[in-house]
């Protein structure tokens, strides 16, 4: 009897743009035709930051075909500027929330007050259930990274079935955790520096995983994936400014932008050359020397990383559009929003502004706007149902 192919799937930060990704969910769960009764396409569940959250919810809802997609699509789509777009740049909702005697997360000042996104995080996310679908073995694995903030240490936090065993890494740089996994541990791998509040979890405090390790794909294989579905939120055919122009002086506003970009988007198209570049090789080495020669470089690898290196089928995707433009196109048609703040309307008036093309990278980070994240979900959805083909062979292979 042939061994079922275990499939991971692995989602990358970005802030907003996070609901390209429930739509690539949403329309490769709508071209395998899967429904509430069918088993789930993915056994290992990974990522960080935003995909941290989208992951914990598919993770959750595993012992469905369909892994509740609708329901997670309602969720993005009932995203309130007002409520989710709230500046707190003086502590003044942590001020508030004393005076009202209530208590609070430990956790520090930043440009946004983060209370709806933890009620989003704590209420969406059905984590009684997770944990049985990780007891029970309908999930092998959830892995959320997040940065150990004083030590630079990227922390996996790994929750586990009984009888799969994680494969740490041997790299420094890098420390396992196997843990149960909870909004806080969400929330920290969500915390982007400077607009979200950094996160305290056993008296250390952590912040968004994806400064160190946006693409989660090395942890998938670790926790036993052996194929993998990879989203990424950099534009596919980004390209960088004409050359024939001169830039003006950057604003903050655009600096914060570029740093996001670089930090949480840029790394993707490395890590998945890398993941290609070593499928070449694999290729090579099996084609050039013997068994117990192969034996010997998996021996070696497995001393030095703690596993063999192994060939993985990869199916990517990538936002057809500039997810920049698509929140200036939003912003322009949008029109006055109240409950902002001075601040937040004056940011969102600038970015929507024709000539706006350097701050709408930080817009498209922060713009948490149901009928923002709606246009995302139809754009992820329409890229994978165009890839139908791709995604039926790479799941009957």
């Amino acid at each position: 009897m042939t061994k079922p192919v275990k499939t991971g799937i692995v989602l990358s930060g970005g802030g907003a743009r996070g609901a390209y990704e429930v739509g690539v969910i949403a329309g490769l769960v709508e071209v395998l035709g899967l429904g509430p009764e069918d088993d789930a396409p993915f056994q290992v569940y990974t990522g960080t930051s935003v995909g941290a959250i989208n992951v914990s919810f598919l993770a959750a809802n595993a012992q469905r075909g369909d892994m509740g997609t609708r329901q997670l699509i309602e969720v993005w789509s009932q995203l309130n500027l007002a409520a989710h777009f709230r500046l707190d740049l003086f502590g003044l909702s942590d001020l508030k929330q004393r005076m009202l005697g209530r208590q609070r997360r430990l956790g520090g000042r930043a440009l946004l007050d983060a209370d709806a996104l933890e009620d989003m995080v704590e209420s969406a996310i059905p984590w009684d259930r997770l944990h049985s679908n990780i007891r029970t073995g309908v999930v092998d694995s959830l892995v959320v990274t997040a940065l150990r903030v004083y030590d630079g240490q990227t922390t996996l936090f790994v929750e586990s079935a009984p009888d799969r065993a994680f494969k740490p890494s041997r790299d420094p740089r890098r420390t396992a955790t196997e843990t149960r996994i909870t909004s806080d541990t969400v929330l920290a791998s969500a915390a982007i520096p400077f607009v979200f509040p950094i996160r305290s979890i056993s008296g250390q405090w952590y912040c968004d995983g994806s400064l160190r390790f946006n693409t989660p794909i090395a942890p998938a294989i670790r926790g036993g994936a052996e194929k993998l579905v990879v989203i990424s939120l950099l534009h596919r055919t980004s390209t960088g400014p004409d050359p024939s122009l001169t830039a003006p002086y950057p604003s903050p506003v655009t600096l914060l932008g570029k740093v996001l970009n670089a930090l949480l988007l840029d790394p993707v198209n490395y890590d998945l050359q890398v993941l290609r570049r070593l499928n070449r090789i694999l290729d090579v080495l099996d084609e050039a020397i013997d068994e117990s020669a192969r034996g010997e470089v998996d021996r070696v690898t497995i001393d030095t990383r703690g596993m063999p290196y192994q060939q993985l089928d990869t199916l990517v995707f990538s936002p057809s559009h500039d997810l920049g433009e698509v929140a200036g196109q939003h912003l322009r048609q949008m029109g006055p929003r109240r409950g902002l703040g001075r601040v937040g309307d004056w940011f969102l008036r600038r970015a929507a502004r024709e000539s706006a093309t350097w701050e709408l990278d930080l817009a498209s980070y922060v713009l948490f706007d149901g009928d923002y994240a709606a246009r995302l979900i139809e754009i992820g959805r329409s890229d994978a149902h165009q890839r139908a083909d791709e995604i039926r062979a790479f799941f009957e292979s």
